[in-house]
């Protein structure tokens, strides 16, 4: 499945300032019955999101029309526990494309890079001052440029570097995954394959 290319977003963020976010957390268990990659945002964070009969819970921040846009801020060690790759799809199909921390589980920053979601970790301190601005003011926008791996508070100016890798950039940046990849690979594969012989 190939992705919408990724170069620069400024967007607002949304904050989750909650530490040791797991999985189970962002898409449970029970949701993973489906499939397809398509229809998981409807039930991402669905016990933070809603009460027991189905009612959104005001105090929940993605039921709070204050906060909105493209990148969802979480707080340290986001995406621990199982391995379960929905996870990356429910955060993707909601409408995210960006995820910010300043710790990520592995298994999970690898499921998000390969379905299309680009995982930025930057500093504690950093972190912390994009929740003050987002508090300090909910439309506050963010830049993430792919290109030179920079994270910037538009309101302070202020930007961190992250890393990724090299492949997994270019994958983004052309909106392909592995098999993508592999097929724009082709040309060459049959070229390879001839000196095989």
């Amino acid at each position: 499945m190939s992705y919408d290319k990724f170069t620069t977003i400024t967007s607002p963020a949304v904050p989750l300032p909650v530490e040791n976010v797991d999985t189970d957390q962002i898409i449970p268990a029970r949701f993973l019955k489906a499939v397809e990659r398509k229809g998981f945002g409807d039930n991402l964070f669905r016990d933070w999101r809603y009460d027991r009969s189905g009612l959104p819970k005001a105090d929940f921040v993605l039921n709070n029309p204050v906060y909105s846009g493209q990148i969802l801020v979480g707080g340290k060690n986001f995406g621990s526990g199982s391995s379960r790759e929905h996870a990356a799809w429910a955060i993707y199909d909601y409408g995210f494309r960006v995820v910010v921390s300043s710790f990520f589980a592995d298994i999970f920053k690898n499921n998000a890079l390969n379905n299309g979601l680009l995982p930025v970790v930057v500093s504690a301190e950093f972190l912390q001052k994009i929740f003050n601005t987002i508090e300090s003011d909910p439309k506050a926008e963010f830049t993430v440029d792919l290109a030179s791996q920079t994270f910037t508070n538009v309101t302070s100016g202020e930007s961190e570097p992250f890393d990724i890798n090299p492949y997994k950039k270019h994958c983004l940046m052309n909106g392909l995954d592995d098999i993508d990849f592999l097929v724009s690979l082709k040309d060459e594969i049959a070229e390879f394959e001839k000196t095989r012989l």
